[in-house]
């Protein structure tokens, strides 16, 4: 499915296939300008224009053609003079299994996808740049992810521990978390951050984060979207926007005004990460 406006266009796939991941292909040619905030996924950017993506977090500025960017990566801003990527998103638990890596290995910076990948992301590249269409683009990277599947899903424990804070919306405690699955506080906050790439609290307020960008872009006020999403005041979700997003309730939704930005955001919809379902859709 494709859609978009005067140079540029978005497209997805018809469907989303069974590698744990949604994928989203966009072609931008008046340049890319994009301020991105944390979510908790595990997102990748294959760049295969002959441009590079400029990107600025906390760590610094790259200058790359693709990207891995973990749950707890912190804003950051994205720049291309003409961008054509494909771009991945998939929850911690698949990509314990797809990256080779532990989330939590990704850190809080951006990590260039030859740098995880190497050879065979370069041989990607080279692919999607050849290709003739999204659809061909799209069948490559499933294969791609296919083929870099470990099988390997982390512990049982933790998997029940993510999915109640994705059914909860982030309003969890940890310690009925550490009830729930039958663990100590101490061991469930190790194992869960060894695997997930965040402590059971960080990603509960990352989850808390997010749902509250979708009341915000939806032109909910601050005031609502505090008291829904479980905040203790409108100085509480501040303060977790300034976190996540490097802004406040006001500026954040202002920067989501662009054409391309809110196609972007809808294109994604909520990608399912804030409920226990198939990943794709």
């Amino acid at each position: 499915m494709e859609f978009g406006g005067t140079g540029w266009d978005f497209a997805r796939p018809s469907e989303g296939g069974r590698v744990g991941a949604a994928i989203l292909g966009f072609r931008i040619g008046q340049g890319l300008d994009l301020r991105v905030a944390a979510a908790p996924a595990v997102t990748v950017v294959i760049h295969f224009g002959d441009t590079e993506l400029v990107v600025d977090d906390g760590v610094g500025r790259q200058r790359l053609t693709g990207l891995v960017a973990g749950p707890a990566l912190a804003a950051m801003r994205v720049r291309c003079a003409r961008a054509e990527c494909i771009e991945i998103r998939m929850s911690p638990v698949r990509a314990y299994s797809l990256l080779g890596v532990s989330p939590r290995d990704l850190g809080s910076g951006v990590v260039g996808a030859e740098e995880l990948w190497g050879r065979p992301a370069r041989h990607l590249r080279a692919a999607l740049a050849a290709a003739t269409d999204w659809d061909e683009r799209f069948s490559l990277t499933k294969s791609f992810l296919a083929h870099s599947d470990l099988r390997r899903v982390p512990d049982s424990e933790v998997v029940a521990s993510w999915n109640d804070i994705l059914a909860a919306r982030g309003q969890v405690r940890v310690a009925d978390l550490a009830q729930s699955c039958g663990w100590s506080r101490k061991r469930l906050w190790s194992r869960f951050e060894s695997q997930i790439g965040l402590t059971p609290k960080r990603a509960a307020m990352l989850v808390r984060f997010r749902c509250a960008v979708d009341g915000l872009l939806a032109g909910r006020s601050a005031a609502e979207v505090a008291a829904d999403g479980g905040y203790a005041d409108q100085a509480h979700l501040h303060r977790d926007v300034s976190i996540f997003a490097g802004s406040t309730p006001g500026v954040l939704a202002t920067r989501y005004l662009p054409d391309i930005a809110r196609y972007r955001h809808r294109a994604w919809g909520t990608f399912s990460q804030y409920s226990t379902g198939p990943l794709g859709r």
